[in-house]
């Protein structure tokens, strides 16, 4: 049985999935920065946050990857004809380049410390634009485009599973979720909603639950937001949704173009709220900007 196979049963049994903790605010809490994603330059550091969250108790692993996509390097230059100018060398290739070896430090710390325990191996892509920014989104057939591309060095690369997190609107969503099946990767879907437990595109989660009905993502979840906006929402998705679904929130606070760590969620008041979201029908849980593996340790051993 695949690793992935392990997790569909569990979910299918009605069993709580333990997801990792944050990747980029976790190398800056390892004094670290989080430029170029550090996959290649400083591939131990990955490797051992990797290490750390299986160690933890982590079901499935993300690679490091959001917001990594050709397009990321793109935006920085009037097109692409002037980043052939002054740009550095294999820009145009550096995302797949990146991703591929993003997904090996998490391909080669599950083999160091996993053992016989199946974890599955997520591979994490996020909107084409700010996640944050609906408005920045481009046009469907060309989001189409660039998620096949992804998903398509993803699913080479080895990874288990393709998330989507962070989706601002349904139907980028769609698009992204379409290209993972054309391409027979499994996927899963995950939403940033705001304080009301919309989405940032004005949907309710209603709606985006209707729209992806056709799509059938393995599970749908939110993520990105604080506890109790997730609270919120996923009051409204669980009414809403009958696939399985899940939450792994964040804390702290985003001061550009880093994070801002507090201590207003410890471990043991993180695991209060990931109760309260498993009483409400959340089967995937972890954590998101500024958890950490003593997180999700919490999340393993509090857990039913």
């Amino acid at each position: 049985m695949s690793a992935y196979e392990f997790i569909k049963q569990k979910l299918a049994e009605n069993e709580i999935i333990i997801l990792d903790g944050g990747i980029g605010t976790e190398i800056l809490r390892r004094n670290v920065s989080w430029s170029d994603h550090q996959v290649t330059k400083l591939p131990e550091v990955i490797r051992s946050i990797h290490e750390d969250y299986i160690k933890a108790g982590a079901d499935v692993i993300t690679t490091n990857t959001f917001q990594l996509s050709r397009r990321s390097f793109l935006n920085h230059f009037t097109d692409q004809a002037h980043m052939r100018h002054i740009g550095s060398e294999n820009l145009e290739q550096r995302a797949a380049e990146l991703i591929q070896a993003a997904v090996n430090r998490a391909r080669e710390a599950r083999d160091k410390v996993a053992g016989d325990r199946p974890v599955a191996i997520a591979g994490s892509i996020t909107t084409m634009e700010w996640c944050f920014r609906p408005d920045l989104a481009p046009g469907l057939d060309q989001a189409r485009a660039e998620y096949l591309e992804i998903v398509q060095v993803m699913g080479k690369s080895g990874v288990d599973l393709i998330l989507f997190e962070t989706f601002n609107g349904a139907a980028e969503a769609k698009v992204a979720l379409a290209a993972a099946a054309e391409l027979h990767v499994p996927a899963w879907i995950g939403f940033v909603c705001d304080a009301e437990g919309k989405l940032f595109s004005g949907e309710t989660l209603a709606q985006a639950v209707e729209m992806l009905q056709a799509s059938k993502p393995d599970v749908i979840l939110l993520n990105c937001a604080p506890p109790d906006d997730i609270n919120t929402g996923l009051r409204e998705l669980t009414r809403h949704c009958s696939r399985p679904t899940g939450a792994f929130a964040h804390i702290g606070r985003f001061d550009p173009p880093e994070w801002l760590f507090t201590d207003e969620y410890p471990p043991a008041k993180y695991l209060e709220c990931a109760r309260r979201w498993v009483e409400m029908g959340a089967r995937v849980i972890g954590g998101c900007c500024g958890t950490t593996p003593d997180h999700i340790r919490a999340l393993k051993q509090g857990l039913p």
